[in-house]
């Protein structure tokens, strides 16, 4: 309780401060990157909020983003309409009679008097508190199976995009996240007008698409001009349950392999992994029988993602994706802990550690750097991702493996060296002897899944 009363305390603090605006974001000059309007480097590190919009009151949004904030996030993906019938906490609707093309909206913005308070009001609240706390918002504006289902026509889809645009685009922590747990082919002229009608009303931000599981977005969007980043979601299931691994550019757990494929993409673009398995969810989702994904596990998909060229990273967490609380009735997934409890969840708190690896080195120099490795034939949880700068090298064990390298390849001479363990962000030196050649390094700990670690190399 005392934790929880001083996350409120500071929250009230952060409200009261107000801050300036955040900067906009961009994509980097080289197109694999983020970065601010000044250029600064902006690494994602996402959560799935899915339902902050729906779910929690202005009170629980805030503690929720403040957690968020002290954990290091800097994005939160979220759905402004996770269905047409979307109400809030509050009881308001979002649209008229569920036509997305007639959003319910109440003139004027008092957040505190509820007659001119409604659905989007609470969205504005939020951004702002988002805002506070240094947190971008990826807004989706209608989840995937609304328009599979056929609910939305390309006119209804322009108008409401068009509303959007102009109610939000003033907001420059917002990132705008097409799609929804869907592919582009269902319902694609829907996805094209949305993205195109909120490019034509709002040149200020960055825009991608949430593609369905074992998907990315470059699949159908590629091409398209409204899409600035590519994003995949290597998804839920392991190797043994996964039934799409044979299909061309589906690869399953080794989500490594789609954003290696999309960063030699042209046109260039920066991409992520924006949804892998959640921490706490069974393993394919469906069966609460089965083990639960791990912190462990979002260790691996996170550098092993972004290490191979990914422009950041998105975590989640079972409970916390739907805002679940005691005495729901409608929790999914096998779900058991209440989103308050599992938003303190270790794997929340060890994402932090891979921002703050890359960020303490230069940043917009960093590339996948296989050819570092002397044999990388293991495949699975056995293998290894490298990346380089200009005066650094990053290679990932999960396994805590031994390994290789060809110290030819750096392109600079390593005199420092060590072992970062992601789990803490702990820094272990250890001897390196500005050596030339065929170089082995054996991580601390025995080899297991899990025990994973990162070698150091600086000039």
């Amino acid at each position: 309780m005392k934790i929880l009363a001083t996350i409120l305390l500071f929250a009230c603090s952060v409200s009261a401060q107000r801050p300036a605006a955040l900067p906009l974001l961009r994509v980097s000059a080289d197109k694999h990157f983020f970065e601010t309007g000044k250029g600064a480097p902006f690494f994602w590190l996402g959560d799935t909020g899915w339902l902050l919009f729906t779910k929690c009151s202005r009170e629980e949004a805030v503690q929720y983003l403040e957690t968020r904030r002290q954990q290091g996030f800097n994005v939160i993906q979220v759905m402004v309409l996770h269905q047409l019938r979307a109400k809030n906490a509050y009881g308001d609707s979002a649209l008229v009679n569920g036509d997305i093309a007639a959003p319910r909206a109440v003139p004027g913005s008092d957040f505190t008097k509820k007659a001119q308070y409604d659905y989007w009001d609470h969205i504005a609240y939020i951004i702002d508190e988002a805002a506070a706390r240094g947190i971008y918002l990826a807004l989706v504006p209608v989840w995937g199976g609304n328009i599979k289902e056929g609910h939305v026509t390309t006119q209804q889809a322009e108008t409401y995009a068009r509303f959007l645009a102009t109610r939000f685009g003033n907001k420059n922590n917002i990132i705008w996240l097409n799609g929804g747990d869907i592919k582009g082919t269902d319902g694609y002229d829907v996805w094209n007008t949305i993205g195109s009608t909120i490019r034509k009303y709002d040149a200020r931000h960055l825009i991608g698409f949430h593609p369905r599981g074992r998907y990315s977005s470059s699949e159908w969007f590629q091409q398209q001009p409204w899409l600035d980043f590519n994003m995949a979601q290597s998804g839920h299931r392991t190797y043994a349950q996964d039934t799409s691994s044979q299909e061309k550019n589906h690869f399953g757990e080794d989500n490594w392999r789609y954003i290696r494929r999309d960063y030699a993409l042209q046109p260039t673009r920066p991409v992520l992994d924006g949804e892998p398995s959640y921490e706490n969810i069974p393993h394919g989702l469906h069966d609460s029988l089965q083990p639960r994904w791990t912190a462990a596990d979002l260790r691996r998909y996170a550098y092993w993602s972004v290490l191979s060229g990914g422009a950041g990273f998105t975590y989640g967490e079972n409970a916390v994706m739907q805002f679940h609380r005691k005495g729901d009735t409608d929790g999914n997934y096998g779900v058991t802990t209440t989103w308050k409890e599992s938003v303190a969840a270790p794997g929340a708190w060890q994402m932090q550690y891979l921002k703050k690896l890359l960020l303490g080195r230069s940043y917009f120099d960093r590339k996948p750097a296989q050819e570092l490795l002397v044999d990388n034939s293991e495949n699975r949880y056995r293998y290894l991702v490298a990346a380089k700068g200009n005066s650094y090298a990053l290679v990932y064990t999960y396994t805590g493996r031994s390994f290789r390298l060809n110290m030819q390849q750096l392109g600079f001479t390593a005199r420092k060296a060590a072992w970062y363990r992601p789990a803490g962000g702990s820094m272990t030196a250890i001897p390196v002897f500005a050596k030339k050649g065929i170089t082995e390094f054996d991580p601390p700990g025995k080899e297991a899944d899990g025990n994973d670690w990162v070698l150091v190399l600086e000039k």
